[in-house]
């Protein structure tokens, strides 16, 4: 791969802790189509009282192996009152986004920037709030040349990172929101296929679409049950295209792949997450592939997934997986 136009690195000044602001000012301005490469650092470790050399020292991590901008970010940066957990890199200003617009985001690469991550788990976390009775905190080393987690002696968990949250600013009605739910934004979708080689569309609510990212995962399965994945560090490449007007009729985050596209739904429940998610499937399908309602409920039937992506944050969501191989020629999501 070839080296990006922009490095977007995490300072104080270029993270914001726990908000997707829209009235925060852009830290930095790419071209649509531009490459740019943000170096991200995860909150995690840092959401402590006791410094991250000192934490990741007690679990068996050498202090070269803590990155120095991590340390600068905890002894500079603080979370707001009511602020979510997160810490973010941004926002990017995307020349000629404007609202009404649709944003693509094509992950070219997520880079692994530490040997290390953790998962965060306790009473009233998770998708099972009382399965727990004290707070746990696993560091979990990693093997880089081979690709795995080493959870256990007899446990090993295959490496597929992404960006947990992927998000532009919320309407500017808004100002700013919490990291913590997703939303018609983007946000904390912890949406496990964002590895490199699948792209986000979101619908753009300001001028330059003001863009974020962070909460990197080092691998996690679907739902994020116990409220974290293998939070980690993270060094995603990502390429922005703007298509005008295209946003407009966008309720909700979509995502396609090689191999699939997926239609995105979210609400207070699953249930409410499923009806949107299916509902997403059908007019994708009805307005790309030429289907009628029916038609398209019964393929959503027939060959369409429909999974928990997200369980633990509140706003929950669902994800369709229509797979690209029923179609002579696939869809898309904008007017060429």
């Amino acid at each position: 791969m070839s080296e990006p136009e922009f490095i977007l690195r995490s300072t104080p000044v270029t993270v914001s802790w726990g908000w997707i602001a829209a009235d925060r000012a852009p830290v930095a301005r790419v071209k649509s189509g531009q490459t740019v490469r943000i170096e991200t650092v995860t909150h995690q470790g840092l959401n402590t009282e006791k410094d991250p050399v000192a934490l990741f020292s007690a679990a068996g991590i050498a202090s070269r192996d803590v990155l120095p901008e991590a340390v600068e970010i905890y002894r500079n940066v603080k979370r707001g009152e009511g602020a979510g957990p997160h810490l973010l890199t941004g926002p990017v200003y995307v020349e000629g986004a404007r609202p009404g617009d649709m944003l693509e985001v094509r992950v070219l690469d997520v880079a692994i920037r530490v040997p290390y991550g953790i998962n965060a788990t306790g009473p009233g976390r998770g998708a099972v709030p009382d399965l727990l009775t004290k707070a746990e905190q696993r560091v979990i080393k990693l093997d880089l040349k081979r690709r795995v987690a080493l959870f256990s002696k007899d446990v090993e968990v295959p490496l597929a990172p992404f960006m947990g949250i992927v998000a532009v600013a919320p309407p500017p009605r808004l100002k700013r929101v919490s990291t913590k739910p997703p939303g018609a934004f983007g946000g904390n979708l912890d949406f496990r296929h964002l590895i490199a080689g699948s792209t986000l569309y979101l619908p753009v609510f300001n001028d330059g679409a003001l863009f974020y990212t962070g909460d990197g995962h080092a691998c996690q399965g679907d739902g994020e049950v116990d409220g974290t994945a293998i939070e980690i560090s993270l060094t995603p490449t990502l390429q922005m295209f703007v298509h005008e007007g295209a946003g407009r009729d966008m309720k909700w985050p979509r995502a396609e792949d090689a191999a699939h596209h997926y239609p995105m739904g979210m609400g207070s429940s699953i249930d409410e997450a499923l009806r949107i998610a299916i509902r997403e499937a059908v007019d994708l399908l009805g307005r790309e592939a030429g289907l009628s309602a029916a038609d398209a409920y019964a393929l959503c039937s027939l060959a369409v997934d429909f999974r928990i992506g997200e369980a633990v944050n509140d706003v929950l969501m669902v994800y369709g997986v229509i797979p690209k191989r029923l179609f002579r020629r696939p869809p898309v999501y904008w007017a060429e």
